[in-house]
């Protein structure tokens, strides 16, 4: 019997589907106290999310306060060339770094996404360190948006912002109480809202360029040849840019984290990754190029300490539309809403990932309790606590604070992004050393391979290291330094703690040919069991997952039937209907 073969028998022995009264499956693996990844815990959480939702939540995600909101600090700083070009690079890093995690995603669709995929593939202090640096990351993002929200806010009154921040908090957190389909819907519409105004925008757009505007002008390229344009600030303004377009492109990893909770993931998940970043790309790249071209990077209250205007509105007041302008603004408003509906779900789930860790949790146990519903309120309530910091503009300023998280989030993306790049290339490596069939693979993006985490590692590395240019030279900014790279210390000492914890440096190897040597992997002791009769040597070692060890069988997908009879019926009634959905939704 072929490996493949044996090991798929194993899984169906170990298996079993029960019922739980409410038509929905419970899939309980009998090894959970041995499995890698993360297991459901009292019921755990629910496959509500169609692709019709993911699709629309990975967009919702992309398009909010960065796109909105960042774009005016990124023109301020850097100026309309450094501005196209970073959120050029950046876009396409992503794209790769998308397609590395759909492939993990797909085959591997479990709760904690790609902090799973470190602990499991790479390293299980790293994996740690991660997790509790992307939940502290989505909950600051929760912060970030409701700072956003008192901006937005400055442009019809400035007397006591803070209330619109208390209100939209309670809205997030109600929705996200009830059941994912919930959060799933309000995603989408509101998803659909940004999709339709950036269309109008960039129509709008393209004609207050030619002369469409209340100066009856045409503008053309005049504001990238204005004093300080088109690179604002050297190369300290360029390198600016990075991190608020690293911001702006924050939340396509947590398409991962939705795979969990979607339906049929080895159908929707490949759609997902394939076609949705490349309409992210199209509409930040038509929208930066117009913003760049129409609203000059010395506009006032374009962005300083205490205000952050959109250039969005902008461009609508151009248009001598104040009716049109408020109408931009009030999307905004829902994008900021959205955003922070789309972090505090994320989040939400990754504490959630780190609660129901096997055998070892790496959160306390009571975030793994969810409700009927299969939501994890206390892990909800925990995340949503952190978003007391937008309160803080009160003493800071809204434009202030905002730039400061705006730094955070952005840093802590892109360490997000680097340890996906981190285990594809392990999971790869290990799929290979292993001699199974790229054939099995339920989705692989071809042409990365072999560059693909290569590329995603050495690109975002460079990007940490040199976007905080500004901040040291020419003169050190102390408070900005830190907001460029706190990230870096609290993922070393996050690490460092979870070594000491687990005791993996030091590790007692036996004597070569005087024992057996049982291999470790990501569930299992780094320090190796003795005989009582063979030599033992103490070594420092790390708790590098070895490749050759790891079980690339075990929490596989398997298609349901259910699913592929659902899918043949959909091709064939709707076949030509889906077709253009999939190329024009």
């Amino acid at each position: 019997m072929s490996r493949s073969a044996s090991a798929s028998s194993s899984r169906t022995k170990s298996s079993k589907s029960l019922g739980d009264g409410s038509g929905r499956e419970l899939h309980v693996n009998i090894n959970d106290a041995e499995a890698p990844f993360p297991q459901p815990a009292r019921g755990g959480l629910h496959r509500g999310l169609s692709a019709r939702q993911v699709q629309m939540i990975a967009i919702a995600g992309t398009i909010g306060t960065g796109l909105f909101l960042g774009t005016g600090r990124s023109l301020a700083q850097g100026g309309p060339a450094s501005m196209l070009i970073c959120y050029g690079i950046v876009g396409f890093i992503v794209y790769v770094t998308l397609l590395l995690l759909g492939e993990m995603a797909t085959q591997y669709p479990v709760a904690g996404s790609f902090n799973a995929y470190a602990t499991r593939f790479f390293s299980p202090s790293y994996g740690f360190a991660l997790s509790w640096n992307y939940w502290f990351n989505d909950a600051v993002s929760v912060a970030s948006d409701l700072t956003a929200a008192q901006l937005v806010l400055q442009f019809w009154t400035t007397s006591h912002p803070w209330v619109v921040s208390l209100l939209f908090w309670v809205f997030l957190v109600s929705v996200n109480a009830s059941h994912v389909k919930a959060y799933g819907e309000l995603e989408y519409w509101l998803s659909f809202l940004k999709v339709a105004t950036i269309v109008v925008f960039i129509i709008v757009g393209i004609l207050v360029n030619v002369g469409v505007n209340e100066s009856h002008t045409y503008i053309g390229t005049h504001n990238w040849h204005i004093p300080g344009a088109p690179f604002v600030g050297g190369f300290g303004g360029f390198a600016k840019v990075f991190v608020t377009a690293s911001f702006a492109y924050g939340g396509t990893e947590s398409l991962g984290i939705t795979a969990g909770e979607t339906k049929n993931p080895s159908q929707n998940m490949p759609k997902v990754v394939k076609f949705v970043f490349w309409r992210i790309l199209l509409f930040y790249v038509l929208s930066i190029l117009l913003i760049g071209l129409n609203v000059p990077w010395d506009y006032p209250n374009l962005s300083n300490k205490t205000t952050t205007t959109s250039p969005f509105t902008i461009v609508f007041t151009q248009a001598g539309s104040t009716v049109a302008a408020s109408f931009m603004n009030t999307v905004i408003l829902t994008s900021v809403l959205s955003a922070g509906n789309h972090a505090l779900f994320a989040g939400t789930r990754v504490l959630y990932g780190l609660s129901v860790v096997s055998p070892n949790p790496h959160a306390p146990r009571i975030f793994s309790r969810t409700t009927r519903a299969g939501v994890p309120l206390y892990a909800l309530l925990a995340t949503s606590s952190i978003s007391v910091l937008c309160l803080g503009s009160s003493y800071i300023g809204s434009g202030q604070l905002w730039g400061w998280l705006q730094n955070i989030v952005g840093v802590s993306n892109q360490i997000a992004w680097l340890s996906i790049g981190l285990a594809s290339l392990r999971f790869r490596k290990a799929w290979i050393r292993q001699g199974r069939s790229l054939d099995e693979m339920k989705f692989r993006a071809s042409w990365t391979w072999p560059w693909g985490p290569y590329f995603v590692i050495i690109a975002v590395t460079a990007l940490i290291l040199i976007q905080g240019w500004s901040s040291i030279f020419p003169t050190f900014s102390p408070v900005d330094f830190v907001s460029y790279y706190v990230e870096i210390p609290i993922m070393v000492v996050m690490g460092l703690c979870w070594v000491f914890a687990k005791n993996t440096f030091i590790d007692s190897i036996p004597v070569p040919g005087n024992a057996y040597l049982e291999l470790p992997n990501e569930t299992t002791s780094l320090i190796p069991h003795n005989t009582g009769t063979q030599e033992t040597r103490h070594k420092w070692t790390s708790d590098i997952v070895d490749i050759q060890a790891i079980d690339l069988y075990s929490d596989e997908y398997a298609d349901e039937p259910l699913d592929e009879v659902k899918d043949e019926t959909r091709g064939k009634r709707f076949r030509l209907f889906w077709r253009l959905y999939d190329m024009l939704a």
